[in-house]
């Protein structure tokens, strides 16, 4: 039984890392000055910055219909036995609900997973399913995998602005962040598929240190973990500033990860941090 992976553009998932993992991709959209954008192909995070600061309204985003996943599932199978479809976190967006129902139509041989996750979050749980597909794992053994590391995949991210995640209502529980002192980072993250505030640091050197300690002490509670760094447009600086920090600290280096424009419109620019889940689940 040969199994297809699909997943959606707010994996932030690369052309090229789909197409090295045999991944299929559907795009969100973009709805920004009057027009509507397919997420990675039609518009960038740079073209989002660039209007809000000429002045535009700030963007808003919308998940695939049902029909554009029937499309992706139909022609995934006609190469695969099945398909595995794993989606951003039912929290924050509607894409996994578009995909179950799309999923209906095709004889129990799509499955649907929330991700409970987001951008590298969810990738790298993609990347995971495509590997033990590749493996020849069943659907029941890599959907088994997929919840275990879902209970333990961590993003820990930093935003310049919490203006954006509240513009777009994805705040979750992070709102007792909202206002505080000059210079108060908040210290946010993605548990239970929901934006939760972790803490708040004073200066952009302890946001970088907060973030270096996490991924420390991730590793060593789950004996290693892999590790995919992530920013916008203004926050690579501090992002090396955190590779720095973890050298020699035993995880592997998914690579560093540019958010794509239907995440970059919920956090904004100069947000950095890393998405981790554990080696083995």
């Amino acid at each position: 039984m040969t199994i297809a992976i699909v997943t959606d553009s707010t994996s932030d998932l690369s052309p090229q890392l789909c197409g090295q993992y045999g991944i299929r991709s559907v795009p969100l959209y973009v709805h920004f000055d009057g027009q509507m954008y397919k997420d990675g192909l039609e518009i960038t995070p740079a073209d989002l910055f660039a209007g809000i600061r000429a002045g535009k309204k700030t963007p808003s985003t919308s998940q695939p219909s049902p029909a554009e996943f029937a499309a992706v599932y139909e022609d995934a199978l006609r190469a695969a036995d099945e398909v595995l479809s794993l989606h951003i976190s039912g929290q924050l967006s509607g894409t996994v609900g578009s995909a179950r129902l799309a999923a209906q139509d095709f004889g129990g041989r799509v499955t649907v997973m929330d991700s409970r996750s987001a951008t590298l979050g969810l990738g790298m749980q993609a990347i995971r399913a495509a590997q033990r597909a590749g493996e020849g794992r069943s659907m029941a053994e890599i959907v088994g995998e997929l919840e275990r590391v879902a209970a333990k995949t961590d993003i820990r991210f930093t935003v310049d602005t919490l203006d954006f995640l509240r513009a777009n209502g994805r705040i979750g529980g992070a709102t007792a962040l909202l206002g505080g002192l000059l210079n108060i980072k908040p210290i946010l993250t993605v548990k239970a598929g929901r934006v939760e505030a972790a803490g708040r640091v004073r200066g952009s050197k302890k946001v970088v240190q907060d973030l270096v300690d996490h991924i420390r002490k991730y590793a060593e509670a789950n004996g290693g973990a892999r590790v995919t760094f992530l920013s916008t447009l203004g926050g690579e600086a501090t992002l090396q500033e955190i590779r720095a920090g973890v050298s020699g600290v035993g995880f592997e280096d998914l690579g560093d990860h540019q958010i794509g424009a239907v995440i970059a419109t919920h956090v904004g620019p100069g947000t950095v941090g890393a998405a981790l889940e554990p080696l083995t689940a």
